[in-house]
C-alpha cells in the first residue's frame, strides 16, 4: 500500500540531508515496485486568462525602482538568463548609447517586478502561470532547453530510460545496482535524488519529470538555487539531479557532474529535442508592454536583440530557438510558444 502521508518540502529536505550524511535506508514513502501511472502536468497555460489586478492598475506607468531613475530601459533577468546576457545587454547599450538597469533574480522575482511596474522587460525560464498573464504584458519566447539528468562523475551509469528517472525521483528506486543487469561496485550505493523545484505556480519545468511535488520521494533532497544543485551532486557519488546543460558548465567551479542519456537520447542532441520528444525542458521568455510609452520601440528592439542573439549562439547556450520550434512544428500565438507538436510528444507514455 502506497504511504498516504504528505511531507513538506521541508520534511523532505531533512529526509534527503539524513540519508546524505548518514546513508541511511530510505525513508518511509511509496513501496518499491508500487508504480503509479505518470500524471499529465500542462506544458503551457492559456494565453487568454490574464490575471486579476486592482481596477485602476492599468493606467498606472512604469516607475523604476529609485537607484534606476533616469534609465532609458530596465531589464529584469533570472538565475537562467542573467548568465546569457549579463555581458550582452551592456554591449548593447553602449553600441546604441542607451542606459539600460539590469536587475537580478528569478522567475517570481520577475513577476513581482512586473506587478509593481518597475521594469520594461522581464525574463521567465518557464511557461507564465495565469498570476503573470498581466493584462497589457506580452510574452516572446526565446527557445527551449532540455532539463539533463546529472550524476556524480563515477557512475558508470550512460542511460535511463525516462521510467527509471520518474522511479527514481518516486523513491521506488533505491540502489544504483536495481538499473543494471551487471551491477558494477559503484552501483552499489543509495540513490540520493536531489531537485530544485521552483516555479510550483507555473507550468512545464520539472513537472515534465513528475508533475506536482507530492510525487517526489520523501528523501529527496531540494535545493533552492542551482549551484547547490550542482555542488550537491557533486560530492555525492549516488546522487542524481536535473538541470540544463548550459548551468551545467556555467557553475562547473561547484564540481563536475555528468548527463546521462534518456531512453538512449543525449540532452545536448538539439536535433532530437527539437522534436518534441525529449521529456523535460525548460521554456524562456521574455515580456514587453503593449501601451506604456517607456517602451517606445526600444523595449522591442532589445528583444528582438535578444532572440536573434539566441539565434546564432543557439549550440552554444544550449537553445531550440523559436525559428526552429516553428519549423518543427511547436505552436505559437503571435511571439509566444504555446503548444508541442502534435503526435509527437513522447513524455507521457
Amino acid at each position: 500500500m502506497r504511504a498516504n502521508k504528505q511531507y513538506s518540502a521541508r520534511s523532505r529536505m531533512l529526509a534527503g540531508l539524513v540519508s546524505l550524511l548518514l546513508g541511511l535506508a530510505p525513508a518511509a514513502g511509496p513501496l518499491a515496485g508500487d508504480k503509479a501511472p505518470a500524471s499529465k502536468a500542462p506544458e503551457f497555460s492559456d494565453p487568454g486568462q490574464l490575471a486579476e489586478v486592482p481596477a485602476d492598475w492599468d493606467s498606472q506607468s512604469i516607475d523604476y525602482e529609485l537607484d534606476l531613475r533616469g534609465s532609458d530601459l530596465v531589464v529584469a533577468l533570472g538565475q537562467q538568463s542573467h548568465p546569457i546576457f549579463k555581458d550582452v545587454i551592456p554591449e548593447y547599450a553602449k553600441k546604441h548609447n542607451l542606459k539600460i538597469g539590469v536587475r537580478h533574480g528569478t522567475c517570481g522575482i520577475t513577476s513581482g517586478r512586473l506587478r509593481k511596474k518597475t521594469v520594461d522587460i522581464g525574463t521567465f525560464c518557464c511557461p507564465p502561470g495565469n498570476s503573470d498573464r498581466l493584462p497589457g504584458l506580452e510574452f516572446h519566447s526565446l527557445g527551449i532547453s532540455p532539463l539533463a539528468l546529472v550524476v556524480h562523475p563515477s557512475n558508470p551509469l550512460q542511460d535511463v530510460s525516462l521510467e527509471e528517472a520518474r522511479e527514481i525521483f518516486r523513491g521506488n528506486l533505491s540502489y544504483w545496482k536495481e538499473l543494471s543487469e551487471n551491477p558494477q561496485p559503484e552501483l552499489d550505493r543509495l540513490i540520493q535524488p536531489v531537485a530544485r523545484l521552483h516555479c510550483k505556480k507555473r507550468p512545464g519545468h520539472w513537472r515534465g519529470l513528475l508533475a506536482n511535488e507530492d510525487e517526489f520521494s520523501p528523501r529527496l533532497f531540494e535545493v533552492g538555487v542551482i549551484p547547490d544543485m550542482i555542488s550537491q551532486v557533486a560530492r555525492n557519488p549516488g546522487a542524481i539531479g536535473l538541470e540544463v546543460p548550459l548551468m551545467v558548465s556555467f557553475h562547473r567551479e561547484k564540481g563536475e557532474v555528468r548527463m546521462l542519456k534518456v531512453d538512449g537520447h543525449h540532452p545536448t542532441d538539439l536535433d532530437f529535442v527539437a522534436t518534441g520528444q525529449y521529456p523535460f525542458y525548460r521554456t524562456y521568455h521574455v515580456t514587453t508592454w503593449a501601451k506604456d510609452e517607456k517602451a517606445k520601440g526600444i523595449a522591442r528592439d532589445l528583444v528582438r536583440f535578444m532572440q536573434q542573439y539566441i539565434e546564432e549562439h543557439s549550440e552554444e547556450v544550449g537553445f531550440v530557438p523559436q525559428a526552429r520550434l516553428r519549423a518543427a512544428g511547436w505552436k505559437f500565438n503571435g511571439n509566444e510558444l504555446v503548444g508541442e507538436p502534435d503526435d509527437i510528444r513522447t513524455a507521457s507514455n
